[in-house]
């Protein structure tokens, strides 16, 4: 059997993923499709709308066969360690190809891009050195360094959300001397970025919105996403009684901040140049977590690397946790969290190849990434009642999904 290896975070799982979905089963000609899913937080550094089991249960319903989750260590990060964490757990799991979505829709654009940048490496490497120290943003640095080398002009343009993390994945897969065979295809009709519904396939960031803002009938909503998504939040919400975002946090975050010695504040994962210090001084006046990191934002600092470093807070993740080498460390596992009956026989004919240990769930003497992983589950219900809190996070210690 062959695999076709997609990353994806599914917050939630619309019509788009659908499409994509399908449509890498045909480019790929894969017999078994395996989607590497962010966990409770994400690549841009915020919760998942719902948790992970319920993302994975309908995408098991509509045509991925195995759901592996990507490690909280690689989720909540810059792209190039997102893509490293995911695209050694495809290698890790033998997949023949991996398939994502781009605004170019081509793949020779990315390998010809990834020629041009080796070739120019030293220009791209003090254009950017250059470009930070005006104190702007690594992604703007890194924007007009690739001007620099003509990498939005000739090929593909790297100021696009999901080129970039395409670029990302090929980088991986060529800096690592993995196996895997590279697919793109282009994505349909809504924008990364987009934040109102304009029909049946809408951003992920446009269904969020709607849901959160309420000021779109439910039904409009629901018909961007296929029944088994529309199914999962309902019951998410019948279950928690909420979904997730980081207004939900504000309180935790706010008394974790104003309690914490700035000392210990500056060990968290992602503090630099004293940023500990306003996010300190702006917790005193925040009342919510919008004004709060509007008020933490800085040239030099986003809000993606804001919201990664409040995801690091909640979840008490320190400096200390990272190897300095992260880009070359081996996954020590590969989490289950669902498969169906393709998915397992998969797993079965490609057990002798397949040498890293797969795990379904929590338990004692965990690996310390594991243990990462377990406050970041506990961290993420945390603002659930104390009965529901418990009842979901049993998730985390049980066998993997089963569907048929």
């Amino acid at each position: 059997m062959n695999a076709c290896g997609l990353i994806v975070e599914y917050n939630p799982f619309h019509n788009g993923h659908v499409y994509h979905l399908q449509e890498a089963k045909k480019v790929s000609n894969a017999d078994c499709m395996i989607a590497v899913m962010s966990g409770s937080f994400l690549q841009r550094g915020e919760p998942a709308i719902v948790d992970k089991f319920h993302r994975a249960q309908a995408a098991l319903q509509h045509g991925v066969d195995i759901v592996l989750e990507l490690p909280y260590m690689f989720a909540v990060q810059s792209s190039k360690l997102f893509a490293k964490g995911a695209i050694s757990i495809l290698q890790a799991m033998d997949a023949h190809s991996v398939c994502f979505g781009s605004e170019s829709g081509n793949i020779q654009d990315f390998t010809s891009s990834l020629t041009i940048l080796r070739k120019n490496q030293s220009t791209y490497d003090q254009a950017l050195k250059r470009y930070l120290a005006t104190g702007i943003s690594y992604p703007e640095a890194s924007k007009l360094a690739y001007q620099k080398i003509g990498l939005t002009e000739h090929a593909i343009d790297l100021g696009q959300p999901n080129n970039i993390l395409g670029f990302s994945y090929i980088r991986a897969i060529f800096d690592h001397g993995n196996s895997i065979e590279p697919l793109t295809i282009k994505r349909s009709n809504s924008h990364y970025h987009d934040t109102a519904i304009q029909g049946p396939i809408a951003s992920a960031t446009s269904i969020r919105e709607a849901l959160f803002l309420q000021q779109e009938p439910l039904e409009n909503i629901f018909r961007t996403m296929p029944n088994a998504m529309k199914a999962q939040l309902q019951r998410y919400h019948q279950q928690a009684g909420a979904w997730h975002d980081w207004e939900s946090y504000f309180d935790i975050l706010q008394y974790r901040v104003l309690t914490t010695p700035i000392q210990e504040l500056a060990t968290i994962q992602g503090m630099d140049e004293g940023i500990e210090h306003r996010i300190k001084k702006t917790a005193r006046s925040a009342s919510n977590m919008v004004n709060w990191m509007e008020a933490v934002k800085t040239k030099r600092y986003t809000r993606t690397r804001i919201q990664r470093i409040f995801t690091h807070i909640l979840t008490n993740t320190k400096k200390m946790e990272y190897p300095q080498d992260i880009d070359m460390v081996k996954m020590p596992y590969i989490r289950l969290v669902g498969l169906t009956k393709t998915g397992e026989q998969y797993l079965h004919d490609h057990r002798k190849k397949i040498d890293t240990p797969i795990v379904s769930s929590l338990g004692r003497n965990m690996h310390p990434m594991l243990e990462m992983e377990e406050r970041a589950s506990r961290a993420y219900y945390s603002i659930l009642p104390a009965t529901q809190r418990q009842l979901l996070f049993k998730q985390e210690l049980n066998l993997p999904i089963r569907t048929n």
